[in-house]
C-alpha cells in the first residue's frame, strides 16, 4: 500500500514547551518535523514533498506509523489535522518510485516543465 498523509496541529498545546515552536508565524514546521521523524525512523520507503508525506508498505505498519506521526503532531496543539489517501494494491512492492517511473515513460522520459 501506498499512504499519503498531511498531519498539522491547531489550538494551543497543553505543555508550554511546545508553544514555543513557530510560535507567532502560524507555521507548523515543528511539528511536521516531529511526524517526518517518526516517518524515517521507521525504515519504511517514504517521501516528503510541501504537502504531503508518502509511505510504502503493509496496511498495519504504515498505519502504526501513522498514527505515531499524528501522536506525535498531538503534542503541538489541542488539535490535529489528518488527511490520508491510500493506493491498495495487494502483490505490489516498490511502487514509491515504479509508479513515477511509469508516468516519465509516458511522457516521453522528462518532466513537464513547470512541475
Amino acid at each position: 500500500m501506498l499512504l499519503a498523509f498531511s498531519v498539522a496541529p491547531s489550538g494551543i498545546p497543553a505543555d508550554p514547551a511546545y508553544a514555543a515552536a513557530g510560535a507567532g508565524d502560524a507555521s507548523v514546521h515543528g511539528a511536521v518535523a516531529a511526524a517526518v521523524r517518526i516517518v524515517r525512523e521507521s525504515g519504511l520507503p517514504n517521501e516528503t514533498d510541501s504537502m504531503f508525506t508518502t509511505i510504502e508498505g503493509e496496511w498495519d505498519e504504515v498505519f502504526d506509523v501513522v498514527k505515531r506521526a499524528t501522536e506525535a503532531v498531538g503534542k503541538f496543539g489541542s488539535r490535529v489535522s489528518l488527511v490520508i489517501k491510500a493506493d491498495i494494491r495487494p502483490g505490489y512492492s516498490g511502487e514509491l518510485t515504479a509508479k513515477v517511473e511509469r508516468l516519465e515513460g509516458a511522457l516521453g522520459g522528462t518532466a513537464a516543465e513547470g512541475n
